[in-house]
């Protein structure tokens, strides 16, 4: 009978650092410790991130209050949300950025959590300057919402999406709602 195999002590604190994607542990929407990558995506240092809010890496407060609001009740329901949407860089760079996120007590989404971020402007750059309602017109119809279901999540009437849809699909050059969805898609 064969021995079984030992396997070295994990490292947890340095599995945690060295992640190949960015993640954060929050409290309150605060950034209680971060690992390299994040601060490598986002250009800033740990120390500076650290304590802040995640209002730093949204392109604008109103983003950061609105996604807030609108993510909260969907991590009260399963304890998990995820979607992807423009963040911002230290530099002031917009980037598509994946982000997912675990509410460690689903009874109170917002006062711990577990969050990672993958960068994919690789993938997607972010070619035109958008507003901050584009931008998250543009992540809801990338996740292949209706404007109906859009109107729903961001708390606007299904016409007023059309209205960015349009202005999105002048911006890009689109002629149809697929090719807008492909242009953003290959920014």
């Amino acid at each position: 009978m064969a021995s079984p195999k030992a396997y070295p002590v994990v490292d947890y604190q340095l599995a945690f650092d060295l992640a190949p994607i960015g993640m954060v542990l929050s409290r309150n929407r605060a950034i209680m410790d971060c690992n390299q990558r994040v601060c490598e995506m986002f250009g800033f240092s740990r120390e500076l991130l650290v304590g802040q809010s995640f209002q730093v890496m949204y392109p604008s407060a109103d983003e950061y209050e609105r996604t807030g609001v609108r993510i909260a009740p969907l991590l009260g329901r399963g304890g998990t949300y995820a979607d992807d949407r423009i963040m911002k860089r230290a530099s002031g760079e917009l980037f598509w950025c994946h982000v997912t996120g675990r509410a460690l007590d689903p009874g109170d989404p917002h006062a711990a959590g577990i969050w990672g971020f993958e960068d994919l402007s690789s993938q997607r750059p972010v070619k035109a300057e958008l507003t901050p309602r584009e931008r998250e017109v543009a992540a809801n119809l990338l996740a292949g919402l209706t404007s109906k279901e859009i109107g729903k999540t961001l708390a606007i009437s299904h016409r007023t999406v059309e209205i960015y849809r349009a202005r999105l699909m002048r911006k890009y050059k689109a002629s149809t709602t697929g090719d807008l969805v492909h242009k953003l898609m290959a920014g």
